[in-house]
Order: structure tokens, then C-alpha cells, then sequence
């Protein structure tokens, strides 16, 4: 396994919740760690958390990086600042943290030689600067979708860096990716969104709102935490990916349908057999 990443600075582009929780672990395993933020009271805050020890908005703070992680958002991503672009070193190594893979891997294929799509499974219903946190990846899965023509000492220094934060290490194409994180990260969040409105007008519905509120408690919190999250982030996910969100959303309402024909047919049996092999099928998840 590659050392080389250790050796030199790493830079972090973009210090939100993944971008800053990098930020606070790697600097625990004793790197030096640079950040380049869009805004001077960003750069401030996090320099008072302490998420790097040189966090600057000029991108000349990422010379001399051997690694660079860019936790931008989607949209930032798939049209990156040309500033940017043409600050990163040429002999680093780029990794992103995006959640939708195939696309940010043709257009950054073309911006840089040792680019590796990367995506660390990992989150909170936070965002922002405030929002960094030690310890988010600790047994989290992060995968990578490497290609044939992959450097293969980028791949070792990204998959180093994901153990380094103690991440569990995965490989797969980057189509596969996102037909997987639609069904499980993409699509939930809309039909977490779903259940909030649902709880909500059905409630007005009745005339029950403050009753339907009152009585919330930690099944709907754990069912609704990610729809009540970040909502740029949401639609982002959905528009990037949107044929796989699609076709997971067309899954997720044959199975609701089906549910919800055993439950007007009065097939109680049946009912119980289906949630019986839901019950047994979670922990393979989790």
C-alpha cells in the first residue's frame, strides 16, 4: 500500500459535513491538512473548529498537495470553478466524495490524469460548517468506481486515506453505484419526504396537526430524518441520477401497492409472512 499521500499536504475542497469530519480525522492521524472554501466567514468558522490548519479561498493554497478531496456538491462538481481546476497539481492524486458517480467520473476523467471517483457512505441530517464531526466514518462503507485505465497508485493513496479514517473499502463500476445508492440513499429520501407530507396533510385532514405532532415519536423520527434533511442536496441527488431514482421509485411503489392489496383485501396471514421476511431481511442491510 502506497505511502506517498502521507507524505506531502492534503487538501480539501469544500469543508461541510464530510468535507470538514475529513478534515478533523485526518488531522487526528497527524496530516497536514489544507482547505480551500468559497467564503471568507466560512474560512473563518473553520478555522476556529479547527477543521485544518491552513484553510484560505485563494485555490494557490492547494500547491504542493499530493492528494486533493473534493467535497463540493453535485452541481459543483459536474461544473467545476476553472480556478479550481487549474489550481490542482498535476502529479496529485483527486478524489470526490459525490454520491452519484458516473457522471462526475466522465466529465473529471477529462479535467484530470489521476482522478478516482470516490464516495464515502456517510451522513448526518447536517450540512454547512458546523456540521464536521470526528469519527463519521468509523466503520462506514467507502467505495470507489476505478476503471480500466485507473492509476493504480491513485487507487491505492484513496483507498489508503479511507482505511486511515477507518472506512470499510469498496470497489465496483460507476454505474453499478448508482443504481445501488438510488435504491438505498436516493430514493428513501424521497419517500422519507413523503412521509413528513403524509403526517402532515393527513393530519389537517382530520383536524388532528398538533395531535399528529404531539404523538411523533422515535419510529417516524428514524423514518423521516432523512427527508427532513438537507434539501439541496436531495434534489441534486435526484437530478444527477434521475433514471435510477426512477426506476427505484417505479420498485418502491410495486411493493407499496402490493402491501396496501393485502391490507384491503384483509389477507392478514399473507401480511404477516411479508413483514416476517422484511424483518429478517434488515440486518442484512445494516
Amino acid at each position: 500500500m502506497t505511502t506517498h499521500w502521507r507524505e506531502r499536504p492534503i487538501g480539501i475542497v469544500g469543508l461541510g459535513l464530510i468535507g470538514g469530519s475529513l478534515g478533523l480525522d485526518l488531522q487526528a492521524e497527524g496530516l497536514e491538512v489544507r482547505a480551500l472554501v468559497h467564503r471568507a466567514r466560512t474560512a473563518e468558522r473553520a478555522r476556529e473548529r479547527g477543521l485544518a490548519q491552513r484553510i484560505e479561498t485563494d485555490p494557490a493554497v492547494l500547491e504542493d498537495c499530493g492528494l486533493v478531496i473534493l467535497a463540493l456538491p453535485l452541481d459543483r462538481l459536474l461544473d467545476p470553478d476553472p480556478a479550481l481546476v487549474a489550481a490542482l497539481p498535476a502529479n496529485a492524486v483527486i478524489t470526490d466524495v459525490g454520491s452519484v458517480k458516473q457522471p462526475i467520473q466522465e466529465r473529471w476523467d477529462k479535467l484530470h490524469r489521476r482522478f478516482l471517483p470516490s464516495h464515502p457512505m456517510a451522513g448526518t441530517a447536517q450540512a454547512g460548517v458546523e456540521a464536521g464531526l470526528s469519527g463519521l466514518f468509523q466503520g462506514r462503507p467507502w467505495v470507489a468506481t476505478p476503471t480500466a485505465g485507473t492509476d493504480s497508485d491513485a487507487l491505492a493513496s484513496v483507498r489508503a486515506l479511507a482505511e486511515a479514517v477507518g472506512a470499510h473499502w469498496l470497489e465496483c463500476p460507476a454505474a453499478a453505484h448508482d443504481q445501488a445508492v438510488a435504491l438505498i440513499s436516493h430514493m428513501p429520501v424521497l419517500v422519507s419526504a413523503a412521509l413528513l407530507k403524509s403526517a402532515d396533510q393527513g393530519g389537517s385532514a382530520v383536524q388532528a396537526e398538533s395531535l399528529v405532532r404531539a404523538l411523533a415519536s422515535s419510529g417516524f423520527a428514524d423514518t423521516s430524518r432523512i427527508g427532513g434533511g438537507n434539501p439541496e442536496l436531495g434534489t441534486l441527488m435526484a437530478r444527477t441520477n434521475r433514471s435510477a431514482v426512477l426506476a427505484a421509485l417505479e420498485q418502491y411503489q410495486r411493493q407499496l401497492g402490493a402491501l396496501q392489496g393485502l391490507v384491503v383485501e384483509e389477507q392478514w396471514e399473507a401480511l404477516h409472512q411479508q413483514l416476517s421476511r422484511c424483518q429478517a431481511l434488515r440486518p442484512e442491510f445494516l
